[in-house]
């Protein structure tokens, strides 16, 4: 299996935080009040922001918004790929890539599509069940693909892009009206107190099947959503709900399993992979409010994932592994595709690569074999872009077409397997410069575009602020402090 499910199944363990009562830390290195980019690195992020929208509109089905979970490699659909879609449309609306009607149409189809596909417990013939979604559905007729689990990080991704459009389309016009109303159907019906299964925390999903492991008596798998990651989402939307809501008490529980320390010079939140410092944020303007516990920690959310950020770049320029290229320009670590399972001899030393695998660096845990995945640094330009855009350039120029072509970057690439002869899974090696994927993945596009939008005019950030199923999980969180006072 591959895509978000995955990562997330990887990444399961935290451990519990010795108390949120110390004396706040030191700020990271402040960013610019502004960051100003020169002439040349805006043309570059006009050229990225162009071509990475442009995977989604080419590539998702126009009949009905479905979008694939990677490409050009044929495959099935994402629907947290479809989540990435539904919030680069207004992107493409605002940098006139595409018209509003345009945009428009693409929306109702998906939704429409969402709204209407069947659900149940069965085990073939659905979509979802409870509201919820499969992670991968079949990309012509939408049904589950396999026995892929259903999903609730990959629901909730769906439903952010979908309440994105809510927002967006805000006229009184039909087809404006429609938008909204489904996108309020499709998040009002999912069973969230379902999902926690009687427990403290939610479940990462559910299988119709009785499998023989890694499940309980009702099919839930029995990981839960627990220690700091992407399920921050999660937690705002269910605690938002108006229909099937978490209890009070969720959120608590949530952060009571966060990992506080130190790496590599900064004080933060611990997880590996910065796609778990980036999805929530993708969609929710964490700067200046804070929770219980961020503000026994002086910092708010926003800060935590721009120390994060700044800690990984530290990590490539440290480079303690000795990865090739590695250095304050090349660098990014999360989960993503890989050239093989394999270990070779590379400079007489042993190297163990992975294909597709949750790569990150953190305290408790690194998992690094030389693979550099640009999402890792774009997803954090909103956060650190005095660091960000020039490495997004750098590399634009160091690796050329080998890296960046028709759809921006390409997933991923590794400069220690340089050498022509493994057998591999995916892409190529080119001699001298090193391994390179050769096809894109969406949730890997979608942090892209989205966070380089929010960088540059905080789009989807400003349509956030104004959902009130995102400011009624956030006050239920205990959230305040900047833009959310006055809205609890």
């Amino acid at each position: 299996m591959k895509g978000g499910g995955k990562r997330a199944l990887a990444l399961v363990a935290a451990l519990t935080i010795a108390g949120a009562c110390r004396p706040a830390p030191p700020p990271a290195t402040p960013a610019p009040a502004r960051y100003q980019p020169t002439a040349e690195q805006r043309a570059f992020l006009d050229t990225l922001g162009r071509r990475t929208f442009d995977w989604f509109w080419d590539t998702t089905n126009p009949r009905n918004g479905l979008t694939p979970d990677r490409w050009p490699t044929k495959s099935f659909s994402s629907v947290a790929a479809v989540g990435f879609a539904l919030t680069a449309y207004p992107v493409g609306v605002e940098r006139g890539w595409v018209t509003r009607e345009q945009a428009r149409e693409r929306v109702l189809t998906t939704l429409r599509f969402f709204r209407d596909a069947p659900q149940g417990p069965a085990s073939t013939g659905v979509t979802g069940h409870r509201g919820f979604f499969y992670h991968f559905l079949d990309m012509e007729t939408g049904l589950r693909f396999r026995q892929v689990e259903l999903s609730t990080i990959d629901t909730a991704l769906l439903l952010a892009g979908a309440l994105t459009c809510r927002e967006y389309f805000d006229r009184a016009e039909p087809g404006d009206l429609e938008v909204r109303a489904l996108a309020d159907s499709i998040y009002r019906r999912v069973d969230w107190a379902w999902a926690q299964a009687g427990r403290p925390l939610v479940s990462m999903g559910w299988h119709p099947e009785k499998l023989p492991r890694n499940q309980d008596a009702n099919g839930f798998i029995l990981a839960n959503w627990k220690g700091y990651m992407e399920a921050m989402l999660l937690y705002v939307l269910a605690l938002g709900s108006p229909t099937h809501p978490l209890p009070d008490g969720a959120w608590e529980r949530w952060a009571a399993t966060y990992q506080w320390d130190t790496f590599h010079g900064q004080e933060f939140v611990q997880f590996g992979p910065l796609f778990g410092h980036q999805y929530s944020h993708v969609w929710i303007d964490f700067r200046g409010i804070q929770d219980p516990y961020m503000r026994g920690r002086g910092i708010d959310y926003h800060e935590n994932s721009r120390r994060a950020t700044l800690s990984q770049r530290q990590y490539a320029i440290d480079n303690p592994g000795g990865w090739r290229d590695y250095s304050a320009e090349v660098w990014g670590l999360t989960a993503s595709d890989g050239p093989l399972d394999s270990t070779l001899t590379i400079d007489g030393r042993q190297r163990r690569f992975h294909t597709y695998w949750a790569r990150g660096a953190g305290k408790d845990e690194i998992t690094d074999d030389g693979t550099i995945v640009p999402t890792a640094a774009g997803g954090s330009i909103a956060f650190a872009p005095e660091v960000v855009i020039p490495s997004l350039l750098a590399m634009r120029k160091r690796y050329g077409d080998d890296l960046f072509q028709r759809y921006g970057f390409l997933d991923s690439f590794n400069p220690t397997l340089r050498e022509p002869g493994p057998r591999l899974q995916h892409g190529r090696i080119v001699p001298g410069k090193g391994w390179f994927d050769g096809d894109y993945l969406g949730i890997d596009q979608g942090p892209i575009i989205a966070m380089l939008e929010n960088q540059r005019s905080e789009l989807v950030w400003r349509l956030m602020r104004k959902n009130p199923y995102v400011i009624r999980g956030l006050c239920r969180a205990g959230f305040s402090g900047g833009w959310i006072d006055g809205k609890c």
